[in-house]
């Protein structure tokens, strides 16, 4: 078998769709657990910012924002611009990739601190670490599992693994430098794990920013533009707002004038700059180091931002600020570099564990869900690749949830959203016309196939992944 075969599909029909098309899976493959040679092995260096909307980098054609380092790694590789988050929140995000399984496989589904038994399947650092790897873990942490608990996440090196505040008292670059320039006879795999742009939430609110100051914003009419999606639209499910107005420390746009939305995008963007800076001097250490061209640089970012589309700052809506995110592969010589794939639906929780077993060529963990991206960076066909993902979301504070949760099922144009209260809970949206989500289409006679497809495939796949949410669905009448 070849060692990039994806994961043979199978599932249950339901109205006639096969869960396959999700990509789920119960077959995995007989693949030995030898360890190769270091040589025939990458490095690997998986970098993450947190809040960054996927539109958020020059790169993506942003002309509001200067990204040098991370449109150095789109240079060099493929950046997935139907890449989406399983969450649109810091801990079950992180805790998605770290264990490629769903928040609600993981019973992670918002913001917790960490908990000795929180997590019962194996992460990331242990399954590489079994796989011949160095794994070192620098920045951020938000994870549902102590530090301390090294043999239990597998990251030999941790460092500064804090939380909100590391960026700026901590130097980041020196602790990935130090662990990149270490000698050792094994690959290495290193998470470097970056706050900003969330400091932005603070921003919004007035407070300190925690990982160092930046300037007063101009006057708004020097400020980017508010974007095209900037309105409220049509039947939008009225829960949305009622969490906003529970939670107003967390929303505190809500009565906001135009001119501050202008330059809360200021601020985001430099935020975001910020944070490049940052990764730029990371990635001159691998340069320096000689290792660029046997190191996989992936970049990604947890979660969106609002970005002020639809009056909403912040994440945890299922909006394509808050869920889409920047999904970048690089290998210098391997990967096309400057690619952009626009046709295939990735998912940075479910497809990175995948991927990483595909470079470490150790098979995947049992019960994983998700595919390896290795062969779409580096130009291969696939024709056997998902016809949609999903995302979660439950809204809640740290520690708190307020008990409403919603699902996204994203297919190749249109985008089914459902939340679980409300008078209006449903979102149509066809993304190929209407990519800044402003008509929704559950109401549309000439959409109610579609509306019944996407119904159908979220069933599916609640009934196969064992997902909780499907009594929601028997609150509106598809059955």
């Amino acid at each position: 078998m070849n060692r990039r075969k994806f994961l043979k599909l199978s599932g249950s029909i339901t109205a006639g769709l096969t869960v396959s098309g999700f990509g789920y899976s119960k077959h995995f493959h007989e693949k030995s657990l030898s360890i190769q040679p270091a040589a025939a092995k990458p490095n690997i260096l998986y970098i993450m910012t947190d809040q960054q909307f996927a539109g958020a980098m020059s790169c993506a054609g942003n002309q509001f924002v200067h990204t040098p380092a991370m449109d150095s790694i789109a240079e060099n590789g493929v950046l997935f611009e139907k890449a989406y988050c399983s969450n649109p929140l810091c801990v079950p995000s992180r805790t998605t990739m770290m264990t490629g399984r769903m928040p609600h496989e993981t019973g992670i589904t918002f913001n917790v601190h960490p908990k000795e038994d929180s997590i019962r399947f194996p992460l990331m650092g242990k399954i590489m670490s079994e796989a011949g790897y160095d794994c070192g873990y620098v920045g951020k942490w938000h994870l549902p599992v102590p530090t301390s608990q090294d043999e239990r996440h597998g990251f030999k090196t941790v460092r500064h693994a804090r939380g909100n505040k590391v960026d700026f008292d901590a130097d980041i670059p020196t602790a990935c430098s130090e662990f990149i320039n270490q000698q050792r006879e094994t690959p290495f795999l290193l998470v470097a794990s970056f706050v900003n742009p969330h400091d932005i939430c603070e921003w919004a609110r007035g407070d300190k920013l925690k990982n160092g100051d930046i300037p007063e914003p101009p006057p708004a009419s020097e400020c980017p533009p508010l974007p095209e999606n900037f309105e409220i639209p049509p039947l939008e499910p009225d829960i949305l707002r009622k969490v906003m107005q529970k939670n107003q420390r967390t929303y505190p746009t809500v009565n906001w004038e135009t001119d501050r939305w202008r330059q809360y995008l200021w601020a985001y963007y430099r935020l975001i700059e910020k944070v490049d800076s940052h990764i730029g001097a990371l990635l001159e250490t691998l340069r320096e180091s000689g290792q660029l061209e046997n190191t996989v640089i992936i970049f990604t970012s947890d979660h969106g931002d609002g970005s002020g589309a639809h009056r909403w700052n912040q994440k945890q809506v299922l909006y394509e600020e808050s869920v889409r995110v920047p999904f970048i592969i690089s290998q210098k010589g391997v990967t096309k570099g400057g690619r952009k794939d626009d046709k295939h639906l990735v998912s940075n929780g479910q497809d990175l564990l995948p991927t990483l077993c595909d470079y470490a060529d150790v098979a995947v963990p049992a019960g994983l869900s998700g595919f390896s991206v290795r062969d779409l960076a580096e130009d291969s066909h696939r024709s056997d690749w998902r016809e949609f993902l999903v995302a979660e979301t439950e809204f809640g504070n740290f520690g708190k949830s307020f008990g409403v949760t919603g699902r996204m099922v994203r297919t190749g144009r249109f985008k089914y959203v459902i939340y679980s209260e409300g008078d209006l809970r449903e979102q149509l949206f066809d993304l190929e016309k209407d990519p800044g989500e402003l008509l929704n289409l559950v109401e549309s006679e000439m959409h109610k196939r579609i509306l019944e497809e996407h119904r159908n495939r979220l069933i599916a796949w609640c009934r196969e992944t064992n997902d909780p949410f499907i009594a929601n669905l028997e609150k509106i009448e598809i059955y």
